[in-house]
């Protein structure tokens, strides 16, 4: 009969190989070392923190006062423990729709410090959306996921997981996780990607409707528009008299009105480029 020691080697190596090959689960993770996540969906997945928010003072955002008023309340109810939407930004480009989501995450942790994290997901990584859930499901902070830029070409079928997560599934959005998405697109789909569901489905009608109906999900659809003149305006003082910089309204404005020519429009965006180029013309620095 065999000694039972003399096995022992042997059963150590195989248990030992065996623990290699299938790694213990990696530890949850901590979010209370940060405000701000970018999620990583690996292998190893991971949410890595981000010591700074690159954000503004919500109070700068201007010629978007509805659409301002609309997410922070949102923010706000949701960072409280009150019930809240997901929410979709889209409209026209740089007229504010990332910052005014930094911005309300910023003023909702003002209010009540780390009180709400947020956790940006990029847009390759959205079929990854469950994982993350899964993930911040069993945390006790409240959690932001934001989602810069969203949407979908043809042949893409990434909207699929994005529809579960909004529908909630089987198991639910989890209560303590809010999704916030901004993009260009009304419907989130491209034109042409629209048109070939309608080519090539046996009913045309439900096809479209499938792909259009992904942002109604969205409990807040907000709309962003191109700003006129005066708005323009307003964005480049607001900012002129936050960071102090040495020169009088009219000369300000002729250059603004300059530049939003040169650059072939006006936006938030414009405002803040033009706003970088004068203070570095009257060496004026823009810390923080």
């Amino acid at each position: 009969m065999t000694d039972p020691h003399a096995l022992l080697p042997t059963l150590t190596r195989i248990a030992e190989a065996l623990e290699r090959l299938a790694p213990p689960p990696p530890p949850a993770p901590d979010l209370r070392g940060a405000d701000a996540f970018v999620w990583h969906p690996g292998p190893p997945a991971r949410l890595a923190p981000v010591k700074r928010v690159s954000a503004v003072d919500i109070a700068l955002l201007q010629g978007v006062d509805r659409q301002k008023g609309l997410v922070l309340e949102n923010t706000l109810r949701f960072a409280r423990g009150l019930p809240a939407n997901n929410a979709m930004l889209w409209g026209a480009r740089g007229m504010g729709k990332s910052s005014l989501v930094k911005a309300a995450h910023g003023a909702a942790n003002a209010e009540n410090p780390g009180c709400l994290a947020l956790v940006e997901i990029q847009r390759e990584d959205v079929r990854t959306l469950p994982d993350l859930l899964n993930i911040l499901r069993a945390q006790p902070r409240r959690c932001l996921v934001f989602c810069d830029d969203l949407s979908f070409e043809r042949e893409d079928a990434d909207y699929k997981a994005l529809k579960s997560v909004l529908d909630g599934g089987i198991e639910g959005r989890p209560a303590n996780v809010l999704f916030y998405a901004t993009s260009n697109r009304r419907h989130l789909m491209s034109r042409d990607m629209i048109e070939n569901e309608r080519s090539t489905a046996i009913n045309p009608g439900e096809a479209v409707e499938e792909k259009v109906s992904l942002s109604d999900r969205f409990g807040l659809w907000i709309g962003f528009h191109n700003c006129d003149q005066d708005t323009f305006f307003a964005m480049i003082e607001g900012y002129a008299a936050t960071f102090g910089l040495p020169v009088g309204p009219e000369e300000l404005r002729k250059a603004a009105v300059e530049w939003s020519v040169t650059r072939g429009g006006r936006s938030g965006r414009v405002a803040w480029q033009f706003v970088q180029e004068m203070a570095g013309r009257l060496g004026v620095r823009l810390d923080g």
